[in-house]
């Protein structure tokens, strides 16, 4: 019998590692700001456009979140105003990758478009 050990991520304690990546990838939104940071760094307001649907206060939520699990950078450039604020992804975010195409390809898949 495979016994689970629990694991620990920035302090926080899971049962098991999908818990972990659940915790970090999981949610409505998070999959698809990794999914569109995949290939390129973009502008709040670039991603507000690919996101139609999500309100500015998740998505910042979500970008916070995202930023303080060492998945995406936050890059604020103080040259000339206005601010401009850029995301990327980190290293380990770019890990990621992998796993949210396949989601992307399974969506593709199942899914009808319209």
């Amino acid at each position: 019998m495979n016994e689970e050990k629990s694991i620990t991520f920035n302090g926080k304690v899971y049962p098991c590692c999908t818990s972990l990546t659940m915790d970090i990838i999981g949610g409505k939104w998070k999959t698809v700001i990794i999914y569109h940071l995949r290939n390129e760094k973009l502008r709040y307001s670039e991603l507000r456009r690919l996101m139609p649907t999500v309100t500015e206060r998740t998505l910042s939520m979500q970008l916070r979140k995202l930023e303080e699990d060492n998945i995406l950078i936050r890059e604020v450039k103080h040259d000339k105003p206005p601010l401009k604020v850029s995301y990327s992804l980190t290293e380990m975010g770019k890990t990621l990758t992998a796993i949210v195409e396949s989601i992307a390809e399974w969506g593709e898949k199942v899914g009808v478009k319209k």
